[in-house]
């Protein structure tokens, strides 16, 4: 259903240079476009610090913040109006002044396997090399096969393959919902699934972000906003909030409604894969914060801290 403004609205969308953003912030453009034929988007491709530096682990260079950081800049000196996130990028907290204003129904959460000669994850032989970026896949790539060699691997989705494809790796884990965004779901070898390896919070999910004050543009991007999506979206970070989690801690979590009863599994673990802890809750839809609360405190009974500062 649409509706028509008396007045042309116009909106400026802050998002990343790569292609998987320009994506994003295209598809949360058409879908504005559709709410009001009357309102004028313009995307503002932006260049974050965790785009220009590839050649170390994001943990190094700060965390999530690298790539919303430039983006909510624009936001505050009033170059943009939004700014397209993939929700996992998004920190727990957001900076004074900010605010989620909706999500989008939610892609698929899962980690993509791929591998041009092993069918799946259990298939590699010892001391294969896996590529990944996140130390959240890491950590359970580790745990899961402590004889595969898991190294760091960065750049955008391109890059990667190509260094795949160049022998590079023996496999590569990547975000099933990119792969699907960019119509690259041919290069998939197998999903896998939460059991094996739990996605990030938020996986999946674009996040739609404006300045607090802005009543008018809240107004518009509600209605976006996708219901289940977000109860899911607030279980899951209440977690990492509680958690403090960041890139620099291997921090999962993931929330699944049937009927009118949210689930929710967390983990966290070492690095090095060396000790995973895992738990889930249960509860009412209306419930979500403190489902991720409750579970949150769970972890950290059974010794997260050790995890989370060291």
């Amino acid at each position: 259903m649409s509706f028509s403004s008396p007045n042309p609205v116009f909106l400026r969308i802050a998002t990343r240079k790569s292609e998987l953003a320009l994506w994003q912030a295209g598809h949360v453009a058409a879908l504005l476009r559709d709410l009001d034929p009357d309102l004028d988007v313009e995307l503002l491709p932006l260049s974050t610090r965790g785009d220009e530096i590839t050649d170390r682990p994001l943990a190094m260079l700060g965390g999530k913040g690298l790539f919303t950081k430039t983006l909510e800049a624009a936001l505050f000196d009033g170059r943009a109006d939004i700014a397209v996130h993939s929700l996992k990028d998004v920190p727990a907290e957001l900076p004074d002044g900010m605010r989620l204003a909706a999500v989008t129904a939610r892609g698929n959460p899962r980690d993509a396997f791929i591998s041009p000669r092993y069918p799946n994850l259990d298939d590699l032989p010892q001391g294969a090399r896996v590529g990944s970026a996140s130390l959240r896949r890491q950590c359970q790539l580790k745990h899961r096969r402590p004889d595969l060699d898991v190294l760091s691997v960065r750049g955008n989705v391109g890059t990667r393959l190509a260094k795949l494809k160049r022998g590079d790796f023996d496999a590569l884990i990547l975000a099933a919902a990119g792969l699907e965004r960019l119509e690259l779901s041919r290069e998939i070898t197998a999903c896998l699934e939460p059991a094996v390896s739990l996605p990030a919070i938020g996986q999946g999910t674009l996040a739609i972000e404006c300045r607090a004050d802005d009543a008018p543009t809240q107004a518009i991007v509600a209605r976006l906003n996708h219901a289940p999506t977000w109860t899911r979206t607030l279980a899951e970070r209440a977690l990492n909030r509680r958690l403090q989690g960041s890139c620099q801690v291997p921090l999962a979590g993931y929330a699944e409604i049937d009927g009118d009863r949210l689930t929710l599994d967390g983990l966290v673990g070492a690095p090095d894969g060396s000790r995973v802890l895992r738990a889930q809750r249960k509860g009412r839809l209306e419930d979500a914060e403190q489902i991720g609360i409750d579970l949150a405190d769970d972890l950290l009974r059974q010794g997260a801290s050790e995890f989370l500062h060291g």
